[in-house]
C-alpha cells in the first residue's frame, strides 16, 4: 500500500534527508553533490506559491516526491532560462510560470504509476499559465521520466541546454495550464 498526501514547506524540511536519498538514488548523484543540494532544497520550500506532494509507503517510507513554485525573476533557474530564451519566448514561457523544480521516485519503486499520481496533484489546480521543468537528456524511448512528461503533454522549450557547474545536457520542457481533463482527473 502506498499514500499520495500533499506537503506543506515544513513537510518537505522536516523529511529532509529522506527527501535527498530519494533524490540522490533516482539521479544517480555522490553524497558529496548531495550534501550541497540539502540547502537549495531546503531553501526551496520557502518560495512563493509552494506546493509539494510525497509518496508514502505502508510503514511511513518516502517512495517518491515533487515540488515547485511560482518561478520568478532573481531565481537562479528562472534567470538561467530566461537569458537562454528568444524575447518572445521568455515572454510566452515564464511570465505566469509555475516551475516544476523536482519530481522522483526512489528506483526500487518505479513503474508503479508513482510519477504520474505525484505530477498530476503538483500540476491539477495551479493557479498559473504555463509550467517548465529541467530534465536530463536521455533516450524517449528509454527515459521514464521522459515518457512521463511526453504523455502529460509536455514539448520541448529548449534542447541540450547546460547549467553552470553541470556537465550534463538538459532539456527544458513545458506546457500550458491548466491540465485538460483527460490528464487531470
Amino acid at each position: 500500500m502506498m499514500r499520495l498526501v500533499r506537503w506543506q514547506p515544513e513537510d518537505l524540511v522536516h523529511r529532509l534527508d529522506d527527501v535527498i536519498e530519494v533524490y540522490g538514488s533516482a539521479m544517480g548523484y555522490n553524497a558529496e553533490l548531495l550534501q550541497t543540494r540539502r540547502g537549495y532544497v531546503a531553501a526551496h520550500a520557502g518560495r512563493p506559491g509552494f506546493r509539494g506532494v510525497a509518496t508514502l509507503g505502508d510503514d511511513g517510507s518516502l517512495l517518491g516526491f515533487g515540488y515547485g513554485y511560482t518561478s520568478t525573476p532573481g531565481q537562479w533557474w528562472h534567470d538561467q532560462i530566461r537569458a537562454a530564451l528568444r524575447r518572445d519566448d521568455g515572454k510566452a514561457w515564464m511570465s505566469d510560470c509555475f516551475e516544476l523544480v523536482e519530481l522522483h521516485v526512489r528506483p526500487a519503486a518505479q513503474g508503479h504509476g508513482i510519477g504520474q499520481r505525484q505530477l498530476r496533484a503538483l500540476l491539477s489546480g495551479v493557479g498559473h499559465r504555463t509550467v517548465l521543468l529541467s530534465t536530463p537528456e536521455a533516450d524517449e524511448d528509454v527515459s521514464r521520466a521522459w515518457r512521463l512528461y511526453r504523455r502529460f503533454g509536455f514539448v520541448d522549450v529548449l534542447r541540450d541546454f547546460y547549467f553552470p557547474g553541470d556537465d550534463r545536457a538538459f532539456g527544458i520542457l513545458g506546457r500550458s495550464l491548466p491540465l485538460p481533463a483527460h490528464i487531470a482527473a
